[in-house]
């Protein structure tokens, strides 16, 4: 790998939400006896799974953010890399207004622990699974790759 790159926050000024077409996703892990583990969640609206994720939030970097989602969606104590493992597409369904495309940008986060009490409890499922499984779970094909491809034992 290169030279670290500092990120920079990010301002969103004056950009409405609906404006923004990326957002920043966890893919909160753990190794058990040797075995990578990753942490999926449910979707809020449909019950799919999927992994934490949000929109950019101002002052903070892609990587900040991915890690305040994990927080704030699953309860995750760790850290991030700021290095982003990829993307996926998908498309943006809302409740009240046309579905839309959007990019997600995917950090890996070692999870230290889970809290029980963060602000999304109660509203989501969270669970641990093997990459091959996470994999199978999600629906997005990128992100199903971008699961079964990672393993942070290498980088070690």
């Amino acid at each position: 790998m290169g030279p670290m790159v500092k990120q920079l926050p990010i301002s969103v000024g004056g950009a409405k939400k609906s404006d923004v077409r990326t957002q920043f996703a966890a893919l909160c892990y753990r190794v058990v006896k040797d075995k990578v583990q990753v942490l999926v969640i449910s979707s809020r609206g449909t019950g799919r799974w999927i992994v934490p994720k949000g929109w950019p939030m101002d002052g903070k970097t892609p990587a900040e953010t991915a890690l305040q989602e994990a927080w704030e969606e699953a309860g995750v104590i760790g850290k991030v890399v700021s290095a982003p493992l990829g993307l996926y597409s998908y498309q943006k369904v809302q409740e009240h207004a046309p579905d839309f495309p959007c990019i997600a940008v995917v950090y890996a986060v070692k999870v230290k622990s889970l809290s029980k009490d963060f602000p999304e409890a109660g509203e989501r499922r969270v669970k641990w699974v093997g990459r091959k499984k996470a994999a199978k779970l999600v629906d997005e094909p990128e992100l199903s790759q971008i699961l079964r491809d990672f393993d942070p034992r290498k980088a070690a």
